[in-house]
């Protein structure tokens, strides 16, 4: 059941799971009442709830919308402001980090802590930066998407398709890492990323708009939200030994090395594979290839600290 506190003097709505699990969900469930008093509060039903909410809330007014959860929840907010026609010059978006892994809250750098998290909201600063977003086909119909993150095609999208959702509630990451594990014993896909300048094929492609993937690991050092461009990494190989040439790399925030990824940087790029190849957007499975990416530049308004 959906619960909207009103104050016409309010111009911030939160947008929350009241079933979401953990440590930090509970917490801010014991600060409902506070942030309650403050601002709108309109609770999800279901997955895909808060996309039709955040919708909802730019008609009645609002002018900052908060995602309260994870990568997920945050994208079905973003494209909930994007169902609206005018929503992302209406709106601002917000984050409250209350999921697994929260890596577009890292990549702002908005305190992982409720309470200093809050008070970044409540200030306001307001920062511009790029809108991506994918077209592919989700059960043969062609949508778009978009995200705020990351996406990718191949062994990452397999394993969030695969992913155990009650080990997830116990073990968070984990969950993923064995997912992953899982996903390496299929069958590969072979997929063709091209732009018309630059032509890479491998088994693995992320897309990023940030420097973070899968928590703070820094997939892409030199990216930058303000830069009109998208960057792209291509795995040639998914196995054991790409995972233990990409780790060491990773914790020591350094850049992929050619032999492991290409890597190179685009305005848009075509995604397509001979075999049916799952997509994800901000960790949350989409559709299928073929794949269409392309960025708006400076559309999306945050709330940064």
């Amino acid at each position: 059941m959906r619960t909207v506190h009103q104050n016409p003097r309010v111009r911030i709505c939160v947008i929350f799971n009241p079933t979401a699990k953990g440590e930090k969900a509970r917490r801010f469930r014991r600060h409902l009442d506070t942030i309650g008093a403050e601002c709108a509060l309109k609770q999800t039903a279901a997955a895909g709830g808060a996309r039709p909410l955040a919708a909802e809330a730019i008609r009645e007014g609002f002018d900052t919308v908060v995602a309260a959860g994870g990568d997920g929840t945050l994208n079905e907010v973003l494209n909930g402001i994007g169902d609206v026609p005018d929503g992302f010059e209406r709106v601002r978006l917000g984050v409250l980090p209350l999921g697994t892994v929260n890596v577009f809250a890292k990549e702002i750098g908005l305190p992982m802590e409720l309470n200093r998290a809050w008070q970044t909201l409540r200030q306001g600063r307001e920062a511009r930066i790029d809108l991506p977003g994918v077209s592919c086909a989700v059960n043969s119909v062609v949508e778009r998407r978009y995200f705020a993150q990351l996406a990718g095609a191949g062994l990452d999208a397999r394993a969030i398709e695969l992913v155990d959702w009650q080990l997830k509630k116990k073990f968070g990451p984990l969950a993923y890492v064995w997912a992953g594990v899982v996903a390496l014993r299929g069958q590969a896909s072979q997929i063709t990323a091209a732009n018309g300048k630059e032509l890479a094929t491998g088994e693995l492609v992320l897309v990023g708009n940030g420097r973070f993937y899968g928590g703070k690991y820094r997939l892409f050092p030199q990216a930058d939200l303000r830069d009109g461009l998208l960057e792209v990494c291509v795995f040639p190989r998914t196995n054991w030994l790409t995972l233990l040439r990409c780790a060491p790399v990773f914790l020591a925030r350094r850049a992929l090395s050619p032999s492991v990824a290409k890597c190179f940087r685009v305005e848009s790029l075509v995604l397509s594979s001979p075999r049916r190849t799952p997509v994800e957007v901000d960790g949350e499975s989409m559709g299928h290839l073929p794949a269409t990416f392309s960025l708006e530049r400076g559309r999306l308004r945050v709330i940064i600290p």
